[in-house]
């Protein structure tokens, strides 16, 4: 089992708001709600932290008819019959509860010795639905893929065979799991099964889309265009629908954790570029079943794509984790200076340029660092990832 860091978060928030308001006559508990894909391992996770409360914990498969019926009502005394004597509740896959937003505020409000705990695998559905009720009440973590350095401590000290096989397969718990204790055909098989279509499954049910076959077509345009600038436009023409149904997907993919979209910088200086983006895909097992190109790295034509798209998404697991707040960005020219990726953090410019090649010639490019106060720009390698990353 892959240990992940925001569990002990998780729990530390859990342990502070039992004991803190056990006795408090105005409830005051947030909930804290998870979000994360499908099979990133919130359902693992949560089972963990429940094992911790044993009795004291009840974990309700929300995705189930039975709790479906149960949890969709406003009956505070109903609700109260249904969740029982636990301290700790835990609702799975809490989207599929009509009305969860409401639902969870009358358990919050009404019973003062419940702790909510909700997962969800989309952040545009359970969001949207605990958003509005659950103003100022909720503790939000994000949990993606385990990251590199996650996967780091439980399978592998010597970083670059596990760095490797990241870039061609991927982070999916249960994927790494069969990789390393398995076969790479068994892992190759779990990704396509996710890749195909269970891995959309929300966004399916959720928007009811007729054509799957467009979301999927779109996909694999963007694995192809890693690293590049994203026109929606030129996407509008490939795929055959209109660019306010390619931004919409975008949109609905992005929030469900499948994609990251990154938008350019700028201050309107003349020779930048502006309302560009690139995007790249959360995990890199995705990307490459979409595409179906599992090879070695070192004969891989889209290596430095790869690369990019690996730092890109560890950074940004790295600052979850971390609850470090940034805005991020790329930042391109007309005549082609560039940064990859920006932080922009406390009136300060970390730019940061990924290369996979050893050639350690480095300039920073000019017309960023002249031109912005407090900017400056690193080179990432396979000689200094891991304190980029870790």
């Amino acid at each position: 089992m892959i240990n992940r860091f925001v569990q002990e978060q998780i729990e530390e928030k859990i342990i502070y708001q039992v004991n803190h308001y056990k006795d408090t006559p105005v409830p005051k508990k947030n909930a804290i709600i998870i979000y994360g894909p499908r099979q990133a391992g919130k359902t693992t996770l949560v089972n963990n932290v429940l094992k911790k409360y044993g009795s004291k914990a009840k974990y309700i498969n929300c995705e189930l008819i039975s709790s479906k019926e149960a949890l969709e009502t406003t009956d505070d005394i109903k609700l109260k019959t249904f969740l029982g004597d636990s301290e700790v509740i835990i609702l799975d896959e809490a989207q599929k509860i009509h009305d969860i937003g409401l639902i969870i505020k009358i358990i919050v409000d009404t019973y003062s010795e419940y702790q909510i705990i909700a997962t969800g695998s989309s952040s545009f559905d359970l969001g949207h639905k605990l958003r509005e009720p659950m103003t100022g009440r909720i503790g939000t973590f994000k949990l993606y893929p385990p990251s590199f350095e996650e996967i780091s401590t439980r399978y592998n000290k010597h970083h670059y065979p596990l760095l490797e096989n990241i870039l061609r397969f991927g982070s999916y718990p249960e994927v790494v799991t069969l990789l390393y204790e398995k076969s790479q055909a068994a892992a190759r098989d779990k990704l396509d099964e996710i890749a195909s279509s269970y891995l959309y499954r929300d966004i399916f049910e959720i928007e009811k889309l007729k054509r799957t076959d467009i979301l999927l077509k779109m996909l694999k345009a963007l694995a192809l265009q890693v690293g590049n600038e994203v026109s929606i436009s030129e996407l509008s023409k490939l795929v055959g629908v209109s660019v306010h149904t390619i931004d919409y997907y975008l949109y609905l993919l992005q929030e469900s954790f499948i994609i990251h979209i990154l938008r350019s910088f700028s201050r309107n200086l003349r020779k930048e570029l502006n309302k560009k983006m690139k995007v790249y895909f959360c995990d890199l097992g995705i990307r490459n079943s979409l595409i179906q190109n599992y090879n070695p790295v070192d004969i891989r034509t889209d290596i430095g794509a790869l690369w990019e798209n690996f730092c890109i998404i560890e950074r940004i697991k790295h600052n979850s984790i971390n609850k470090r707040y940034v805005n991020s960005y790329f930042w391109r020219t007309y005549d082609g200076q560039e940064v990859d990726y920006i932080e922009e953090h406390s009136g300060q410019l970390d730019g940061y340029e990924f290369k996979w090649g050893k050639d350690a010639r480095f300039k920073p490019p000019k017309a960023f660092v002249d031109n912005y106060e407090n900017a400056a720009v690193k080179r990432i390698d396979r000689q200094n990832y891991q304190e980029f990353l870790i």
